[in-house]
């Protein structure tokens, strides 16, 4: 897909993978709107306009259904289309089996499986009618291999890329692509409860290119996936090497 012109969404718009996904779309000539709970104590709406790109910008609790509906169809009502949907919000989700409590188990769906459901069924009536459109899922690392003491957010990743592959078959036809990434350790305020010495693990013995990836990593993925007109059903592995490390 040409991304000139086109108008794409945003969730979680307003910081790391998000923001930097909503920047590199506005510098190839996008319009942009971003969904996020918190629109505010965010440079974003700045450094989008500086780049000259239409910009708009929506609060909303993507947990909930109404609000997810209510998101979509005001990006509608201002542009009458929609080309592009990035599903980039998350939430930390922690707790095991038997410690975590209820209450985060349904949330981690709530933001990450049944928001991208609610968000692609209100936005894919408006790629149809174009023949055109381009859906990319966030999954991550954590919902390949696993991850000790988050297992509701372990969980809801690994879900995504099934996700991702029956709406691929599903939306085929309508030539709309459905991809998703799963990055790994990327340096943003997700990552800010590390403690320096868990950083350093990474780096040493855990990441073979002895880096922490960033938002930009990833967000040049998600643009050639966007851009490219025979990729769909994919999940692309941004990590650095760490999930095919054995150690």
């Amino acid at each position: 897909m040409n991304i000139q012109n086109k108008v794409a969404v945003v969730t979680g718009g307003t910081h790391g993978i998000g923001a930097a996904t909503a920047i590199a779309l506005a510098r190839q000539g996008a319009a942009i709107a971003i969904i996020a709970r918190n629109i505010t104590g965010s440079d974003i709406q700045e450094k989008i306009e500086a780049l000259g790109a239409p910009l708009l910008m929506i609060a909303a609790d993507i947990s909930k259904e109404s609000e997810c509906i209510r998101a979509i169809e005001t990006v509608a009502a201002k542009w009458n289309r929609i080309d592009i949907l990035v599903h980039s919000a998350g939430a930390a989700a922690s707790g095991s089996l038997l410690n975590g409590a209820r209450e985060t188990w349904y949330n981690a769906f709530d933001v990450h499986v049944h928001a991208a459901f609610h968000l692609c069924r209100t936005a894919v009536p408006y790629m149809k009618p174009q023949k055109e459109g381009a859906i990319i899922l966030i999954s991550s690392a954590a919902g390949l291999r696993g991850v000790k003491n988050a297992l509701a957010y372990a969980v809801v990743k690994g879900a995504i890329p099934q996700m991702t592959r029956a709406l691929a078959l599903e939306l085929g036809d309508d030539n709309i692509s459905v991809n998703c990434v799963s990055p790994g350790v990327i340096r943003t305020r997700f990552q800010d409860y590390l403690k320096p010495e868990q950083v350093k693990n990474n780096i040493d013995n855990r990441i073979p290119l002895h880096r922490e990836g960033t938002p930009e990593d990833v967000s040049e993925v998600i643009c050639s996936l966007i851009q490219n007109k025979f990729i769909t059903g994919e999940n692309i592995v941004i990590d650095g090497g760490m999930t095919m490390r054995i150690v």
